[in-house]
């Protein structure tokens, strides 16, 4: 027994004790923490402490309650999907990403019209209240069970320049793409990555943990004179994602020497 003799509030002696022993391996990453019961008698304090004291952990993120199972430690942090975020086009013009092949659509898309709001606005460079074409893909990799939430924005502005673009403009990415450059647009793009906590409707679409924040990626398509066309954003769970990109260095501009 390992009974709680340092100052503080009890449940909090009793969330660090188990926190040392997670963090020195004595509770290995996935495992079963034990029961209320033996909690209880190894630090020598009530039900309620150790409730506290569990519910104290999980908001830190290192235990996860599965309803019905128990309290587990939470893995180690090695993600379980790698998205590697580059863009490639094969020979006859179709748009190609790695990971394209492998997610699988969870439920029909949702297709909408909208508006830009401050923050999209920003990124489309357009003002409030500019009319979109919205929609949203709940993906899923059915390798590791991760899901992710896309969305796609394509002002009607954009749209009424490609008119095949404006019959549809609810395709998937690489669809979209070609449909661009085949009406004589050269894109190119550009990304944002910042993590977040989720907002309720994320964390329970995504079947998020605890204490578990989203990746959220906002993707910009580009014309020539780099005036934005599409927007996508792709929110994913931290816990369990990875991103990798290729880097190229960009050429410099020739200086120009005086006469």
């Amino acid at each position: 027994m390992s009974e709680i003799q340092r100052p503080g509030a009890l449940y909090q002696q009793v969330a660090g004790a188990i926190r040392e022993a997670i963090l020195s391996g004595e509770f290995a990453p996935d495992s079963l923490l034990p029961s209320e019961a033996q909690l209880m008698t190894r630090y020598g304090v009530s039900r309620p402490t150790v409730r506290n004291a569990i519910a104290a952990l999980r908001a830190e993120g290192l235990i996860d309650v599965r309803h019905g199972k128990g309290s587990f430690v939470r893995s180690d942090g090695q993600p379980s999907l790698t998205i590697e975020r580059r863009i490639s086009r094969t020979a006859d013009g179709k748009f190609v990403m790695p990971n394209g092949d492998v997610w699988q659509e969870a439920e029909e898309p949702s297709t909408y019209r909208t508006h830009t709001t401050k923050a999209t606005g920003r990124l489309l460079q357009l003002g409030e209240e500019e009319a979109l074409f919205g929609c949203d893909r709940l993906l899923l990799d059915p390798s590791t069970g991760t899901r992710a939430m896309h969305r796609t924005l394509i002002p009607f502005a954009v749209a009424d320049m490609v008119p095949a673009l404006a019959e549809d403009p609810y395709k998937r990415s690489g669809a979209l793409y070609r449909q661009l450059t085949e009406d004589g647009h050269k894109l190119t793009w550009s990304e944002t990555v910042r993590a977040r906590m989720p907002l309720p409707d994320e964390r329970t679409t995504l079947q998020l943990p605890d204490a578990t924040p989203i990746l959220h990626l906002a993707r910009i398509t580009h014309d020539t004179d780099e005036t934005p066309l599409i927007l996508e954003e792709l929110r994913i769970g931290a816990d369990r994602t990875e991103l990798a990109y290729r880097i190229t260095a960009d050429k410099q501009p020739a200086r120009r020497t005086r006469p």
